[in-house]
């Protein structure tokens, strides 16, 4: 249950994370389940992705540890509201975030746009992926079947014909999601964030962004209108 001290938007922005790992999930063809409590997915989840996400603040180790695999190394665990300590079930901290919100009332950042494009097809998610990954062999992440997810909106940015950033938008619980931000080579991050934000104002005018992040990217989030809301916290258990 939700805490007086909890704001409903870091409840929303949860269970719309863990929407965004359920349907990563599905495109790799994962068991996975939800409860009040948490998502968790038996099998191990792809690369950068939890096995497990916590729903509510109250979330105990109870909700998901023996529903998840820990006996592999890679185990993760998306503690949304950082209120647990996973050290004892042989955990260590992975990183600490800040859960960020954009009201939709407010104006679209005045960057110069990069132009926005639905990725579509199998072909056109490869070259994305690959963009998204910095080149080389890029992990098996982004499966085609997430293009047909409804609530998934994959993003590619273009100068002209040139791939220059993308995004990955979901839309669930009264909010939208806008994660793997990414550039090309030197492109500027704060036009590739404004870009994003006015493609999400476009697809889904009036609805309220979400998302996570740390480091500088959550310097280029907040350049574009974010706030913080608090703190989320990753668990990996390496061995």
């Amino acid at each position: 249950m939700t805490s007086p001290e909890t704001p409903p938007v870091i409840v929303a922005a949860a269970r719309n994370n863990a929407d965004w790992c359920a349907a990563v999930g599905d495109s790799h063809g994962l068991a996975h389940t939800f409860s009040e409590k948490a998502w968790r997915s038996s099998d191990r989840t792809p690369p950068y992705y939890p096995d497990a996400v916590t729903l509510q603040p109250d979330a105990a180790p109870a909700d998901f540890l023996s529903e998840i695999d820990t006996a592999s190394p890679g185990c993760s665990v998306k503690d949304s509201f950082a209120a647990l300590d996973l050290v004892p079930y042989g955990f260590v901290e992975l990183f600490t975030a800040q859960w960020i919100h954009r009201r939709p009332e407010l104006a679209a950042p005045s960057k110069p746009n990069l132009r926005a494009e639905r990725i579509s097809t199998a072909a056109q998610l490869r070259i994305w992926q690959t963009a998204w990954h910095g080149g080389g062999n890029a992990p098996d992440v982004f499966r085609p079947e997430l293009l047909d997810d409804p609530a998934v909106l994959v993003v590619g940015l273009h100068l002209g014909d040139d791939l220059r950033a993308g995004a990955v938008l979901n839309d669930s619980s009264g909010v939208v999601g806008i994660s793997n931000v990414f550039t090309v080579d030197d492109s500027d991050a704060d036009v590739a964030w404004s870009s994003a934000i006015t493609a999400a104002a476009d697809s889904f005018p009036g609805v309220p962004l979400i998302g996570y992040q740390h480091g500088d990217d959550l310097a280029h989030a907040l350049a574009g209108g974010f706030t913080t809301l608090g703190p989320l916290r990753v668990w990996l258990r390496d061995s």
